[in-house]
């Protein structure tokens, strides 16, 4: 019986890379959809980030009060606050500058789309739930 040379050995896989989201907007509530968004993208794998300018932990995750201190580079961030609110965080979202940047339905107005857009950003309208099943 041969044995196979040195390099042929199996090896154990590298382990995969989750991709990462912070849910900007992320909730307590679990009746909203900023916690339902948490609980989804958990479920697809991703890493998830919660977002709550006061809250400490949101569906047994860490949550953070800002972007800026999210540990890591994000894929995608999705936003679940009203326009006027969502306003005031577009420039920490530039700051990060996500690979996606998803504006849910509720969160979207003319302003925020046209603030977003001089920022840079290119706003995805659409429910980044939804989305999951097509990634």
């Amino acid at each position: 019986m041969s044995r196979l040379p040195r390099f042929c050995a199996a090896k154990s896989p590298a382990p995969a890379i989750k991709p990462t989201v912070a849910v900007v907007g992320a909730s307590t509530d679990p009746t909203r959809w900023g916690h339902r968004a948490v609980l989804a993208y958990l479920r697809d794998g991703w890493e998830v980030y919660p977002i709550h300018p006061s809250a400490r932990e949101i569906a047994g995750l860490r949550s953070r009060p800002s972007l800026l201190q999210v540990p890591e580079r994000l894929v995608r961030v999705t936003l679940y606050l009203p326009p006027a609110i969502g306003l005031r965080v577009l420039p920490d979202i530039a700051a990060v500058w996500p690979d996606e940047f998803y504006v849910n339905p509720g969160a979207e107005s003319e302003e925020l789309l046209a603030a977003a857009a001089k920022l840079g950003l290119r706003p995805i309208q659409a429910c980044s739930i939804l989305a999951l099943r097509s990634d």
